[in-house]
């Protein structure tokens, strides 16, 4: 009985392994055949998609083919726009209109970046072109109209075209400075002293320095500080300008409140031009001396050897010194001549990128890489002989804030002797330049 028992017992045990065994394998082939399943319907799906993805391309080109258009471009729609209108339709006013420069020289930025800008295209979207990545960005920085007008124009999401502006901007300044936005060489010195010279009468000057304040909306954080002498809100940048109205060198990121001398004395510019970085060695000769190559600024500006402003034509109640002589009024005269090729390459600079002429609504992050990507842009276009329309500057006028103006800087240095001697000496050239002439 004791055996039976256990026998009972044992294939009890055997039976329950096996029907447990069994009903795993049944689990696991179910659980197999869910997922297959989920595979497959996941896949059809996708081949679905793909194929009213394809259709509906198809069906756009033969709905456009059998169209016949003149000047196009207002109504086609927005996935048309790039491919079919721009590549194939934009004559050479077109390209200069709405991209500021020729069709050329937008292939030849396309290539530069291209290294910075190129996406690899992915199972759920193909990326956007090189070239219609710039398309975008140098839309918004020509026109700084709204993200979503462009948005609807190129077929792409809001956010995309922020991102295009932003990857655009700092591309060209890291791909492209080293090309267009670099300390002059020793030719280039002389070819800018040489244009001083016959274009605006002033000798022995190789660039100008002047401010540029960006309009901005009104940032989280230390809002008065960005509040200009004219009372709206800004972001200050620092150019030097050389006689063929290029662009040396820009500091941006400062607030319009900051003073402007300031910003000079704590540059780069200031401690290159000290050390006679923007003269070549041994200086050449001025009125019979050797003397180092200078700079223009203006009155905000101080007076140094080797930066000329203007002699200070109002004084206060209590200063001693008296009115401007003839020859101090005739250097002034002379210098604020002078001082036009920055204000002329500034206004270039905002009629053909009019991000930097209306109130940019970008974040104070991008602003000042979006500024140094303007210049260098200009100075590509200026290099490039790229047609300017005199109507930009036209729409500039009427639409921008008057640039502020800053306040006279005073000599408060002790030991000025030196700098007035260098001023002097350009008193005496224009007016010995001034008898020969009467």
């Amino acid at each position: 009985m004791e055996e039976e028992e256990q026998l009972r017992s044992l294939m009890f045990l055997v039976t329950y392994m096996l029907l447990k065994r069994m009903r795993d394998i049944n689990d696991a082939n179910i659980q197999r055949r869910n997922e297959i399943q989920r595979r497959i319907r996941h896949r059809q799906y996708f081949f679905q998609r793909q194929r009213r993805m394809l259709m509906m391309m198809i069906a756009g080109g033969v709905r456009s083919n059998a169209r016949i258009r003149t000047r196009p471009w207002t109504t086609t729609p927005s996935t048309d726009w790039w491919e079919r209108v721009v590549m194939t339709e934009f004559q050479p006013s077109d390209w200069l209109d709405k991209f500021r420069m020729n069709r050329e020289t937008f292939f030849y930025l396309c290539d530069k970046l291209r290294p910075r800008l190129a996406r690899r295209d992915t199972s759920f979207r193909l990326a956007l072109p090189v070239e219609k990545r710039v398309a975008v960005a140098l839309w918004r920085l020509a026109s700084n109209i709204e993200y979503r007008t462009i948005s609807a124009l190129f077929g792409v999401g809001k956010s995309t075209v922020c991102r295009c502006v932003r990857d655009m901007c700092h591309a060209i300044v890291a791909l492209l400075s080293s090309i267009y936005l670099r300390s002059p060489g020793e030719q280039e010195l002389e070819d800018s002293a040489q244009l001083f010279l016959s274009h605006w009468g002033f000798p022995h000057c190789v660039a100008a320095i002047a401010t540029l304040h960006t309009a901005i909306i009104t940032p989280s954080n230390n809002a008065s500080d960005y509040a200009n002498p004219a009372g709206w809100l800004s972001v200050m940048s620092q150019v030097a300008v050389s006689g063929r109205g290029h662009f040396w060198d820009v500091c941006a990121s400062f607030p319009g409140g900051t003073d402007p001398a300031e910003i000079l004395q704590n540059s780069s510019l200031w401690a290159t031009a000290a050390e006679g970085g923007l003269s070549p060695a041994p200086p050449p000769t001025f009125m019979g001396k050797s003397l180092r190559y200078v700079l223009l600024g203006e009155a905000c500006y101080p007076l140094q050897s080797w930066l000329m402003k203007a002699y200070p034509e109002e004084q206060g109640r209590t200063a001693s010194h008296a009115a401007l002589t003839e020859q101090q009024q005739l250097f002034n005269g002379r210098l604020a001549r002078a001082l036009r090729v920055s204000q002329e390459a500034l206004l270039r600079l905002r009629a053909r990128w009019q991000c930097l002429s209306k109130r940019n609504d970008c974040g104070l992050d991008v602003v000042p890489t979006m500024i140094l990507a303007c210049c260098i842009l200009h100075n590509m276009c200026e290099s490039h002989g790229d047609a300017f329309k005199a109507e930009w500057q036209v729409e500039v006028a009427e639409a921008e804030s008057p640039q502020p103006s800053h306040k006279q800087l005073l000599s408060t240095s002790m030991n000025q002797s030196n700098n007035e001697e260098v001023r002097q000496l350009f008193c005496d050239y224009f007016e010995e330049q001034n008898k020969k002439n009467n």
